[in-house]
């Protein structure tokens, strides 16, 4: 066995629907299974009525371990021969994952959890997690598992490399193959320069298009020589990335995106793509941080 997977949990039902990817992925890698329970102490508390005392450390503690338990035993039910341990931490949670990220291959939340407004789609740990996480971060909703292909947005940047070669090696460990997907719009493709001054045009009629093809094959290139068993279908639509993604996750189990790419402001650890696609993609989302973002 090697490598870790490390999925939060906090009790609540899209939490452990969490459980039951991560012990997939663990089991698809050989790898080992952490679940992790983070708590704030002291605990956070607003109140319009008379004041409560908060329980003890200890009791919170004795609660939080049945509730990993819980989370264990289903990890069990889905991959029984994975090795799954558990840790109560106490500190914020994204505080704490995005740390024992560093250790991992990857990790694993669900979209809301307890606390959860309703009628968000995705909670406050997965968003800020998203883009922070030292390895990729799968937010998983709490939905039946999907089925279909891999997506993989593409976007050309060096930033987004890094989605690019999760995305094939996930499709290894799943057995499935990739629509790799890049969109774009007159706004969003960088313009070539004239062939000819004389030309009225910026670009002729279809070098956008063409350009934009070219991007999507460079960004592939080498790939499918390395993963000669994934099947691959390059896809190129001119549409806003945003919609073209959400898309077409309805028919994808998984949606791959970098966490930040082409356009990205500096200092901005999550784009605005990433960004939607995690309020509003139809299938769990994987968000890969590049080394230099």
């Amino acid at each position: 066995m090697s490598g870790l997977v490390i999925v939060g949990v906090d009790g609540s039902a899209p939490s452990l629907v969490a459980v039951e990817a991560a012990a997939r992925e663990a089991r698809w890698r050989n790898a080992g299974l952490q679940i992790v329970h983070a708590f704030r102490w002291p605990p956070v508390r607003v109140s319009t009525g008379p004041p409560v005392p908060p329980p003890a450390e200890r009791e919170v503690r004795q609660m939080t371990e049945g509730l990993v338990t819980e989370a264990v035993e289903r990890a069990k039910s889905v991959a029984p021969s994975v090795d799954a341990t558990h840790a109560v931490v106490t500190g914020e949670p994204v505080t704490v994952l995005e740390e024992r990220s560093r250790a991992a291959e990857l990790v694993v939340v669900g979209s809301r959890g307890i606390g959860g407004f309703v009628g968000l789609l995705v909670g406050s740990t997965a968003v800020h997690l998203a883009p922070r996480g030292r390895c990729p971060v799968l937010v998983v909703r709490d939905r039946p598992e999907p089925a279909g292909s891999i997506v993989l947005g593409v976007d050309g940047s060096r930033a987004g490399a890094a989605a690019v070669d999760f995305a094939f090696a996930e499709a290894t460990l799943r057995g499935v193959g990739i629509v790799a997907l890049h969109a774009w719009t007159t706004w969003n493709a960088p313009v070539p320069p004239p062939q000819d001054p004389a030309e009225p045009y910026a670009s002729r009629p279809g070098m956008l298009a063409q350009a934009e093809e070219r991007l999507l094959a460079e960004a592939l290139a080498g790939h499918r020589e390395r993963y000669p068993d994934v099947p691959v279908e390059p896809r190129v639509v001119h549409a806003a990335t945003r919609e073209a993604l959400i898309g077409a996750s309805a028919t994808a189990q998984l949606l791959v995106v970098g966490a930040r790419g082409r356009g990205g402001f500096a200092g901005l650890l999550l784009g605005s793509v990433s960004q939607a696609v995690l309020h509003h993609a139809h299938c769990p989302v994987a968000v890969v941080r590049s080394g230099e973002s």
